[in-house]
């Protein structure tokens, strides 16, 4: 898969919440995630951590809306905008935003670093 396709099936994934599809589809399996600098356990290294960490937060949320922007893609990377509007298992409801960049490598996602407001 070209980067463009694996970016395109990644928001297709994204869009119907199948995050779990989309990590063992689309990862490498020795792939990172970057969390925020201060996010306990932020950063994670293979595929069955980065699943799930996933299906941790899944768990923990009940999703109103979600979206997904069209992916940007430059050479070996590509980044897509993420809105979300949720009810954590605490009760409160809130807006999270971000923008994920992915870097592609031997047609696998090999790092994906999520950039939101801390506070």
């Amino acid at each position: 898969m070209t980067v463009q396709q694996i970016a395109d099936r990644l928001v297709e994934l994204s869009r119907q919440q199948q995050s779990t599809q989309a990590y063992r589809e689309l990862f490498a399996e020795d792939a990172s995630s970057h969390e925020m600098p201060g996010v306990p356990d932020g950063d994670l290294t293979g595929l069955d951590k980065l699943i799930a960490k996933s299906e941790a937060y899944d768990e923990n949320m009940t999703v109103h809306s979600l979206e997904v922007t069209e992916p940007l893609v430059y050479q070996q990377f590509f980044s897509v905008g993420m809105g979300i509007d949720v009810t954590r298992a605490d009760g409160n409801r809130v807006q999270e935003y971000e923008i994920c960049v992915y870097q592609v490598r031997d047609g696998k996602i090999v790092d994906e670093r999520f950039i939101y407001p801390m506070g």
